[in-house]
C-alpha cells in the first residue's frame, strides 16, 4: 500500500522501473536466504558425516578391543586427534563402571566433553548438536551409547570445532552475496535499459503530439508497434474529424450567408422601390430564410453528433421501427417492407442519425417501389486504410429504377428528377452530408429486384 501511494503520479517509466526493481531485489533476497539455509544445512550435514565416519572408526575399536579383552585408548584414528586443542577431539566413556572409566584423544590435554542435553537432534543412532569445548570454543558434537554386552556399555563422542564449519558457512554467504550484488546490478542495469526501449514508442508518440500542437505537422508519423499503432491510427482520426468539423462549419456558414443574400436583396429592393406588396414579399422571404437557416442548423447539428467518441447503436431496432412506420406510411399502396440483418450489428453513432440516414432511403425507396422494399446489412471491408469496421446497409426496391446518368444528378441537394413524387429533393443529398460526417458514403445501382439499389456505408461493429 506504501509503495502504491509512492509511485503515485510518477511517471510510467520509473513506476515501471521501481516496481521491477522491487520485486527483482525481493526475489534475490527470498533466493539468497534460501540459498544461504540450504548451504548451511548442507555444510552441516557434511560435517556431521565427517564425525560420523571417525565415531564408526572409535566404534569398531572398542569393539574389538572388548572381544580381545584389551584396555588401553583404541588406535590412533586420524593425526588431527594427537596434537593438542586442535579442535579435534574423541572421547570414550565407560558408564556401566561403578566410576565411570573415560578415554579421550591426545588433543584434549586432559580435558573432558560436554555431553549433548536431553532431547537433542538424533539421526541414525547418533545424537547430534552443539557444546562448549576447552578455550570456551563451540564445538559440533556426536554422541552414541554402545551396548556391548557383559564387555560393558559406552559412551562415544567425537567432535570438532564448529567455527571451522561456519567459515565455510561465512565464506558460501560472502560468495553469494558478492554474486547476488552483481547480479542486482546487472538486473537493474537491463531492467533500466528494457524500460527506456520499451518505452521509446510512446516518447515517440508524445513527440509527434508536440509537433501537432506547435503547427509543426498535422499528422502522427511513423511506425508503432501492434499495441499502439491503433492509438495512433484513431488520434490521426481524431485530427482529421476535428479539422472536418471546422472546415464543414465555415462552409456552412458561407453556405447559409449566400443562402441568406438572396431574400434579403429583395427585401431591400421591393423596400427601394416601395412596392405596394411589400409586407408580403417579407412574409415570403423571411419564410424561405427561416427555412435554410434551419436546414444549415441541422446539417450542423449533425455535423457534431458525428464527431461524437464512443456513441453506439445496435441496429436491429431502428430498422425494425422504421419498417413499421413505413408500412402505415404506404398502407394504401400495399407496399412490404422487409429486412435481412446479420446479427449483433452496430452502428458507430447516434441513433437519431441512424434513424435520419436509413429513414431518407426507406422513404425515397418506398415512393418509386410498386411492391417491395427489401433492406439489408452487412459487415464490410473499411475503405480506407485505418482498418475501421464497417457496415454495408443496402435497400433494394423493384421500382424503375435510374440510369447511370440519372444517379449523379439524384444526389444534387433540391434537385427532382420527376415532379410527379411527393418530396423537396433534399432527402438523398442530405443522407450523402450526413453519411460524409461519419466518414461514410451513399451509392446508388441496380437492384436484384429490378430497381434501384441504395447502399449506405457506415462506420460499424
Amino acid at each position: 500500500m506504501a509503495m502504491r501511494r509512492y509511485l503515485q503520479g510518477r511517471s510510467i517509466a520509473s513506476r515501471l522501473f521501481l516496481a521491477a526493481a522491487f520485486w527483482s531485489a525481493s526475489i534475490l533476497i527470498v533466493a539468497g536466504v534460501g540459498l544461504s539455509a540450504l548451504n548451511a544445512s548442507s555444510t552441516e550435514d557434511s560435517f556431521d558425516d565427517t564425525l560420523e565416519v571417525y565415531a564408526k572408526a572409535l566404534v569398531a575399536n572398542v569393539a574389538v578391543s572388548a572381544e580381545e579383552g584389551r584396555a588401553g585408548p583404541p588406535p590412533v584414528i586420524a593425526p588431527q586427534f594427537e596434537l593438542a586443542f586442535s579442535g579435534w577431539y574423541w572421547e570414550i566413556t565407560r558408564l556401566d563402571a561403578a566410576k565411570p572409566e573415560i578415554r579421550t584423544s591426545k588433543s584434549l590435554f586432559g580435558s573432558q566433553l560436554a555431553r549433548l542435553p536431553a532431547g537433542a537432534a538424533n539421526s541414525e543412532n547418533f545424537a547430534r548438536g552443539y557444546v562448549t569445548g576447552p578455550g570456551d570454543k563451540p564445538l559440533r558434537v556426536i554422541e552414541r551409547v554402545i551396548d556391548a554386552g557383559e564387555e560393558g556399555r559406552y559412551l562415544m563422542q567425537v567432535a570438532a570445532n564448529a567455527d571451522v564449519m561456519r567459515g565455510q558457512v561465512v565464506q558460501f554467504e560472502y560468495a553469494l552475496s558478492a554474486t547476488f550484488l552483481a547480479l542486482a546490478a546487472v538486473l537493474i542495469g537491463s531492467t533500466a535499459l528494457a524500460v527506456r526501449f520499451g518505452l521509446r514508442p510512446l516518447r515517440q508518440l508524445r513527440d509527434g503530439l508536440i509537433a501537432i500542437r506547435r503547427g509543426e505537422a498535422e499528422h502522427i508519423e511513423g511506425e508503432y508497434p501492434e499495441d499502439l499503432a491503433p492509438l495512433a491510427a484513431e488520434l490521426n482520426l481524431l485530427l482529421d474529424a476535428n479539422r472536418e468539423v471546422v472546415r464543414r462549419a465555415r462552409t456552412q456558414v458561407g453556405n447559409l450567408a449566400h443562402a441568406l443574400k438572396t431574400p434579403l436583396s429583395v427585401i431591400v429592393n421591393e423596400a427601394e422601390a416601395g412596392s405596394p406588396t411589400l409586407s408580403e414579399k417579407v412574409r415570403e422571404q423571411a419564410q424561405v430564410m427561416s427555412r435554410q437557416v434551419t436546414f444549415y442548423l441541422d446539417r450542423a447539428r449533425a455535423a457534431a453528433r458525428a464527431t461524437t467518441i464512443g456513441a453506439a447503436t445496435d441496429l436491429t431496432p431502428v430498422v425494425e421501427g422504421l419498417l413499421r412506420t413505413f408500412e402505415k406510411v404506404y398502407r394504401d399502396r400495399d407496399l412490404e417492407f422487409e429486412s435481412q440483418l446479420a446479427p449483433g450489428l452496430k452502428f458507430r453513432g447516434e441513433p437519431q442519425d441512424l434513424t435520419d440516414l436509413v429513414g431518407n432511403l426507406l422513404d425515397n425507396s418506398g415512393k418509386w417501389a410498386r411492391a417491395r422494399v427489401v433492406l439489408t446489412a452487412e459487415r464490410a471491408a473499411s475503405p480506407d486504410p485505418s482498418g475501421r469496421s464497417f457496415l454495408a446497409v443496402h435497400i433494394d426496391d423493384d421500382g424503375p429504377g435510374l440510369g447511370p446518368d440519372a444517379r449523379a444528378a439524384a444526389l444534387e441537394r433540391g434537385r427532382r428528377l420527376d415532379e410527379s413524387r411527393p418530396g423537396s429533393g433534399l432527402g438523398l443529398s442530405i443522407v450523402v452530408d450526413l453519411a460524409a460526417n461519419y466518414g461514410g458514403a451513399l451509392e446508388l445501382g441496380d437492384s436484384p429486384l429490378g430497381g434501384l439499389r441504395a447502399t449506405l456505408r457506415l462506420p460499424g461493429f
